[in-house]
């Protein structure tokens, strides 16, 4: 039977190979510090070609500041490494970022000349997609401990204002059953089109399950009538979601004696938000780092709604600012 004859490899072939493949090639001389790039890797790198000399120094100028100490030690430590190495940094490209893979044989592995020769890899649609799985597996989490200090919040408020064990299992039920409502509001069936929301049903709704019969109005809504869009409404639900969860454990919502006021202004194209406690207990701003909550309602509100969100941690009571793009708002 005849044996499958060996493709012949020329140089063409293997740059074929490594373009389809996203591979920019490189070497180093060990003794000069000179490095040479392919074209792939001057594009990568965003160095020009009219560069007279390309070395460890000038492409560091590209490596990100928090990655770069640790970039050098890997580059200085490449020839004591046994066996192959392999080495994932970001470098700033322009207004972007982008993650780079550099892979090559220590030990003087394969060594030529005393030229070491590797490869980098643009990782950068596999680093955001470990980011995107990361954060949503933290938002998961985040978002099922808080149903879990939302029911428990609830079960204290229902409480206070029933009599019986009948009574409360139905005020208890009541209010999940508000929570659902909201849930569908922001979130309607898959196939049913959503135009969008009024600003004021849709924090009335979210804020429903945390109000009690027979408190003097305990939550208060004025807002001015206006459309909020279907992407934007996913967006401030969750942070009003938020706000209300932290209230409702730590706030005004957690006492029988507080008070919400939540208020909304238009100026010009900003649209603000005020969210204002009162009577709770005594308020105590964080001195910890941000929590997975806090740095997903900023993240939120910068990325979603072009806004920002300052908490005022006065003694009377939290009051949060909510400044949003109308326009984004509206869609």
């Amino acid at each position: 039977m005849p044996t499958a004859k060996m493709p012949i490899w020329s140089e063409k072939h293997l740059r074929a190979a490594t373009h389809a493949a996203g591979v920019a090639l490189w070497s180093w001389n060990v003794d000069t510090d000179a490095i040479v790039l392919d074209e792939r890797a001057y594009e990568l790198w965003g160095v020009s070609k009219d560069q007279p000399e390309v070395t460890f120094q000038i492409l560091s100028r590209n490596i990100h500041p928090a990655d770069l100490e640790r970039v050098k030690s890997a580059f200085a430590a490449t020839r004591a490494v046994v066996g192959s190495y392999e080495i994932d940094f970001r470098i700033l490209f322009g207004k972007d970022i982008r993650w780079i893979s550099a892979r090559g044989q220590g030990d003087d592995a394969d060594i030529a000349g005393r030229i070491m020769f590797g490869v980098f890899l643009d990782v950068t649609q596999r680093k955001q997609a470990e980011e995107a799985n990361e954060l949503l597996a933290g938002e998961m989490s985040h978002r099922v401990m808080n149903l879990l200090h939302i029911a428990t919040a609830l079960t204290q408020i229902t409480s206070r204002s029933t009599a019986t064990k009948e009574d409360m299992a139905r005020e208890l039920t009541n209010r999940l059953m508000a929570l659902g409502r909201a849930q569908e509001l922001v979130r309607p069936t898959p196939g049913r089109k959503n135009d969008g929301t009024l600003l004021g049903d849709l924090v009335s709704v979210l804020l429903a399950p945390y109000d009690e019969k027979g408190a003097s109005v305990r939550i208060r809504v004025s807002v001015p009538k206006m459309k909020v869009g279907e992407a934007s409404s996913t967006t401030l639900a969750l942070v009003i979601h938020e706000l209300a969860t932290n209230s409702a454990k730590y706030g005004a919502l957690s006492a029988a004696s507080g008070t919400l006021d939540v208020s909304c202004n238009a100026h010009g194209d900003e649209i603000v938000i005020m969210w204002t406690e009162r009577g709770g207990p005594p308020v105590v701003a964080p001195v910890a780092p941000q929590g997975f909550g806090s740095t997903l309602v900023h993240r939120s509100m910068a990325a979603q709604l072009g806004g920002t969100i300052v908490f005022d941690w006065a003694d009377e009571g939290l009051v949060a600012t909510l400044r949003m793009s109308k326009d984004r708002l509206a869609h």
